[in-house]
């Protein structure tokens, strides 16, 4: 039988952290963070990254999700 990090990591405070599946997901504990090496790893077995992209425990990538070039995501009006 082969142990997965989802086998070892289970949440073991209250209210528990949210699942790796569930939309709010982030909000996990962190258990390890390395933010010299730019990653941290959350109680739901999730690796969070700090450019916010997420690696899955069942190895699912998630892109990043803020804006990385000046300017992008943001609207100005012209008046």
């Amino acid at each position: 039988m082969t142990t997965t990090i989802t086998d070892t990591l289970t949440c073991r405070h209250e209210p528990a952290c949210p699942p790796a599946a569930a939309p709010n997901r982030e909000a996990a504990l962190t258990l390890v963070c390395y933010p010299e090496q730019g990653w941290s790893l959350l109680c739901n077995g999730v690796v969070l990254f700090d450019d916010t992209g997420e690696l899955l425990p069942d190895g699912e990538v998630v892109a990043p999700r803020r804006p990385t070039d000046p300017g992008q995501g943001t609207s100005t009006s012209a008046a």
